[in-house]
């Protein structure tokens, strides 16, 4: 498969924000203009899907598959869209991926990004397209008015930038209900990387939110797990007597699969508080699997469901050293 690096944006492009999963009718008139306004201040222009609207509100906070669809489908074809950034997540991106007009997108290539139950979509699209997609902030993410300065700064580098990114730890991190209240904020110092097995790796960036990335297993929007695949992965929380097994067991079916052989390293993302995943749990679920004792692996890394987050590139291309603590990725 040919590989797909969309261009980077330019002042005066267009931002099509579009809702695979959960409704706009969620967000908050108040983070709507906070993540607008940084948009523009890049330079950017937003624009919504037809169907992007608060009236698109079904029982589970969505709407029809088919106009979620057309919506996506839309962004890629219209030559005056250069990037299409999601809502936010959810649990329903899966619906989409047999109603999503794949030749299209790959004639049209251009940045496509969110995270969580979007990992679906970003998979799925550079499974059949080729086209690298960037698990990284929604529309929503840059509605947060305070703390959100390194999820800015690595969203430019992929958006904006060369696409290449040494990444390092942010300073500190946050894991509160900052959309209900952007005042009462509590952050936290970041202790840095937690190195469970050193080494080193290269290879080709696939993941995201690993329960929504295994619904894929067994279909046609996995994408193969290529000699040195770094896998990329995190969870959000559900409930602390069982988030700890989920992840092991969500690893496990990974592990499974026949083409795991070629993943060469795992790279994870920080885990809610209320998860209840510590270090030592994560230390020992990663220590009890032999087939990662070959592998690095590095846990508390920016991404996930805290904030702030990094924006990386699936399909793109990692380089990772464990023990001296380097992390680079590309586009």
């Amino acid at each position: 498969m040919k590989k797909i690096v969309p261009q980077v944006l330019k002042a005066g492009d267009e931002v099509r924000i579009v809702a695979p999963a959960r409704g706009l009718r969620l967000i908050g008139r108040d983070s709507r203009e906070i993540a607008k306004a940084r948009f523009e201040e890049m330079g950017l222009k937003v624009t919504f899907g037809r169907n992007t609207t608060d009236e698109n509100w079904d029982m589970f906070g969505s709407t029809d598959v088919e106009k979620r669809a057309e919506d996506l489908n839309e962004a890629f074809g219209d030559k005056n869209v250069k990037a299409v950034f999601t809502v936010i997540g959810g649990s329903n991106s899966n619906q989409l991926l047999p109603y999503l007009d794949y030749e299209l997108i790959r004639q049209n290539p251009k940045i496509f990004c969110g995270f969580s139950d979007i990992t679906a979509l970003l998979n799925g699209i550079y499974a059949k397209t080729g086209l690298v997609t960037f698990s990284g902030p929604h529309f929503s993410s840059l509605g947060m008015k305070k703390g959100a300065e390194y999820t800015l700064e690595n969203l430019k580098k992929m958006i904006l930038g060369d696409q290449e990114n040494e990444i390092k730890p942010s300073d500190a991190w946050s894991d509160d209900l900052w959309f209900i209240n952007q005042e009462d904020r509590t952050f936290i110092k970041n202790e840095g990387w937690q190195v469970i097995n050193a080494g080193k790796a290269e290879g080709t960036i696939v993941g995201g939110n690993l329960g929504t990335f295994d619904l894929l297993l067994g279909s046609s929007y996995r994408p193969a797990f290529e000699k040195n695949t770094v896998l990329f992965v995190e969870e959000c929380f559900t409930s602390e007597a069982t988030d700890a097994g989920s992840f092991e067991r969500n690893l496990q079916a990974l592990i499974y699969q026949p083409d795991f052989e070629n993943v060469s390293g795992i790279v994870i993302g920080r885990f809610q508080k209320a998860s209840n995943v510590t270090k030592e749990k994560l230390e020992y679920i990663i220590k009890s699997k032999k087939a990662l004792d070959r592998m690095p692996v590095i846990a508390n890394v920016d991404f996930g469901h805290t904030t702030p987050l990094l924006t990386l590139p699936i399909g793109g291309e990692c380089s990772l050293d464990a023990e001296s603590g380097l992390l680079t990725v590309k586009a």
